[in-house]
């Protein structure tokens, strides 16, 4: 058999495939999987619903491009109401998710070689898409409280060009106050960096307060999206918004990669946005009651850390011995060197699982913590 020669290019080979994904699918049947950010929650009847009417309506066809413009004005109207920001339709563009957003901008503003500074540790695509672009990675520390340092933040700004802010933050759930917020955009806008607000956990929030970046600045693109709000994951449907110069270049590279988001999720999302959101409410306390009882289980068993006050990760030190004994105890978590160089003697663990989920991996946690 022949043997074919594959050459790939450089951009590729240097980034590696998703820690979090190799985990996810290396779960064996009988393992808790709590590895993966995914609401165990369903998508809400009234959204499903939506989207079975555009199916029979014959909404199946592309849409424009930016997504279609009663979507638009409806994130409008949740970013002026929810966020006090002011944007008009042809500043939003629907995206194929919130990774889709997040491609995209780095595709349409780094240039090789360029900077692209990003809390470390912090969620696993940034790097890999500013590698994916051209760019250089640079990891900014994070304090005591899992936060981002402002002062190795403001030392690192000059000569960057993208600062990605994610607040509630993957994997640590860390929530960054108004002060630090306000504090990047403006060191950011005076160096010449654009920041970038990956904000698909703003709702879930406990006893902390979130802040859009853009609330500080112009030189901010803010990245959300219906996965985690919603419980659609699957629907695939986010989007970007920020001043036109931004978003113009940005719908570039989303016409020719993605043409535009799937009609049918877009309905969805229409209703999601403009309808009930009480259930988003019934998610978060539920989320808080799972953080609340994670969190005293792997404090009594000894473990030490910040609880976190968004999102639904708990992040902590975790010796490599004891981690190898809670894989082979069959409960999947994340390792900490997937999310950066900054925490390798650390985990990530999800309660985005059921209750009885989080209760029998506790039992088995513990079980690993006493070599049991």
């Amino acid at each position: 058999m022949k043997v074919v020669r594959v050459d790939i290019a450089d951009r590729v080979r240097g980034i590696e495939i998703s820690g979090i994904r190799k985990m996810f699918e290396a779960a064996g049947p009988d393992a808790i999987n709590l590895g993966l950010g995914q609401p165990d929650f369903d998508t809400p009847a009234h959204i499903k619903a939506a989207a079975i009417r555009a199916i029979d309506e014959g909404k199946t066809g592309y849409t424009v491009n930016m997504g279609i413009p009663e979507l638009r004005t409806a994130i409008c109207d949740k970013l002026g109401r929810e966020n006090g920001l002011s944007y008009k339709p042809d500043q939003v563009l629907v995206t194929a998710g919130a990774s889709e957003a997040l491609h995209i901008v780095m595709q349409a503003l780094v240039n090789p070689g360029d900077r692209v500074l990003l809390a470390d540790p912090g969620f696993v695509s940034y790097a890999a898409l500013a590698t994916l672009a051209g760019g250089i990675p640079v990891g900014v520390g994070l304090d005591e409280r899992m936060r981002i340092n402002i002062e190795e933040a403001k030392e690192k700004m000059d000569g960057a060009r993208l600062f990605v802010l994610n607040s509630p933050a993957n994997p640590t759930g860390a929530v960054e106050p108004a002060d630090h917020v306000r504090a990047i955009v403006e060191y950011a806008s005076d160096a010449g960096v654009t920041v970038v607000s990956d904000e698909v956990y703003e709702h879930f929030i406990y006893g902390a307060e979130h802040v859009s970046a853009a609330r500080f600045g112009d030189n901010v693109i803010t990245v959300n999206g219906a996965s985690k709000t919603y419980a659609m994951t699957g629907w695939r449907v986010g989007f970007l918004a920020g001043p036109r110069e931004y978003t113009e270049e940005c719908l570039k590279v989303h016409q020719y990669c993605q043409a535009c988001a799937t009609s049918i999720s877009q309905y969805a999302a229409l209703a999601a946005y403009t309808g009930d959101q009480s259930v988003v409410g019934v998610m978060r306390d539920e989320y808080e009651k799972r953080r609340d009882y994670l969190c005293e289980a792997l404090h009594r068993a000894g473990f030490r850390f910040p609880t976190p006050d968004g999102a639904f990760y708990t992040f902590f030190p975790v010796e490599p011995g004891v981690f190898r004994r809670i894989i082979d105890k069959g409960v999947v978590i994340v390792p900490g060197t997937a999310f950066g160089v900054n925490a390798p003697e650390y985990a990530r663990l999800s309660y985005a699982a059921s209750m009885g989920q989080l209760e029998k991996a506790v039992e088995r946690i513990e079980e690993a913590v006493n070599g049991v």
